[in-house]
């Protein structure tokens, strides 16, 4: 089954009941047994919900999974993973990432003495090298956020696999119409599909999707445990949401394209961070391993300065200043001070992350407008 296909029918059914082509929002809490220990496959809805199941399902055909498991956000998911470890343990992870997952790792995970080591991962020798004996899980973001790094996934899970260690993508900035992480070699990827899964901004939730069948037990089993699941009325959005991810992502990708070429010549810019440019450090990897370049664009002034940043910030019509990204809309962010502000400020200067950088999630407007916003707030 072709991508375009998978997204509207893999893993859904009619309503048996119905006939509806929609999957029902099952807005229930208990189900009725028919006597103790007999029922039809569903107990409680924290365990099991059918709206949740019929988006796990359909998840897990997008990545080339066995199973996938839904939750209450993107970092809820993370949680589950982080989880998986043990006090004394370590993750690998790289040095550009999401500024909560970082938080998560560092401020909560860290205090129960799980230890985290952020490193640049541009190349692979350097993984191989940093491993160490208490590592049990790489931790991979590509396209890094905010600065668009690429990581080579197959030759770092090659590495890790030889060393028997765990390896996780967040495949939130790519999604899965542009990557396929499992089919590189990871053990698990995970997204926030409020992003680019569900392309509404309507919506809140996360999952992971493995290969494993003993990897999606533990995990299911932590998703029951811990309780953080999405509501059904959540998983109906997402559902909803990404029969029109093939067709958002074309247009979302084709936009940002000539966005990054046109910051590229604009005098007042001094840095466009987009994988499509040849003389982007890793474009060969991406090319071989993304079907296109992403729609995320991170740029940094000449006049390197908040304040800088500040007025191009406040001045744009259609690129709405806001946390996020992925949805049908454009959003213009400022992640020093909104999405990565909770890493310290000398963390974020050394992989390049200024005062002045600004990031672009490009939407499916028409592109000669968002153009013209761009260079009127520039």
């Amino acid at each position: 089954m072709k991508f375009a296909t998978k997204v509207i029918h893999a893993g859904l059914e009619p309503d048996p009941s119905t006939g509806a082509i929609m999957t029902p929002i099952y807005q229930t809490s208990t189900y009725v047994q028919e006597a103790p220990g007999q029922h039809k496959g569903y107990e409680y809805a924290r365990t099991q919900n059918p709206t949740r199941r019929a988006l796990e399902k359909n998840l897990a055909a997008l990545e080339n999974g066995t199973d996938a498991i839904c939750f209450g956000s993107g970092l809820a998911a993370q949680d589950a993973v982080l989880k998986l470890l043990k006090t004394g343990e370590e993750i690998l992870s790289v040095n550009d990432l999401y500024g909560g997952s970082y938080r998560q790792m560092v401020r909560v995970f860290g205090v129960w003495g799980l230890r985290s080591r952020f490193i640049n991962m541009t190349h692979a020798h350097t993984v191989a090298e940093a491993i160490g004996p208490q590592t049990r899980m790489i931790w991979i973001e590509t396209p890094t956020n905010p600065m668009l790094n690429i990581v080579d996934i197959e030759a770092v899970c090659t590495i890790a696999r030889q060393r028997g260690v765990l390896t996780v993508v967040d495949n939130t900035f790519a999604s899965p119409y542009l990557q396929n992480p499992l089919d590189l070699g990871a053990d698990i990827v995970l997204h926030s599909a409020t992003k680019y899964l569900g392309g509404h901004s309507d919506a809140v939730l996360g999952c992971l999707v493995v290969r494993d069948a003993a990897l999606a037990e533990q995990l299911h089993f932590i998703q029951n445990a811990s309780g953080a699941i999405p509501g059904p009325m959540d998983c109906f959005l997402i559902l909803r949401g990404i029969k029109t991810l093939h067709l958002r992502m074309q247009r979302a990708c084709e936009n940002a394209e000539a966005i990054a070429h046109f910051l590229k010549r604009h005098p007042k810019v001094s840095q466009v961070y987009w994988p499509g440019f040849p003389d982007h450090p890793n474009h060969a990897i991406a090319r071989r391993q993304m079907r296109h370049f992403g729609a995320m664009i991170s740029f940094d002034l000449k006049e390197n300065s908040f304040e800088a940043a500040r007025q191009v910030l406040s001045r744009t019509r259609l690129f709405s200043l806001a946390e996020s990204l992925g949805g049908v809309e454009s959003l213009i962010g400022h992640p020093a001070s909104m999405t990565h502000a909770s890493i310290p400020r000398e963390e974020r200067l050394k992989v390049g992350l200024t005062d002045s950088l600004i990031r672009l999630s490009v939407g499916v407007e028409d592109v000669e407008d968002l153009i013209a916003d761009l260079e009127a707030a520039l």
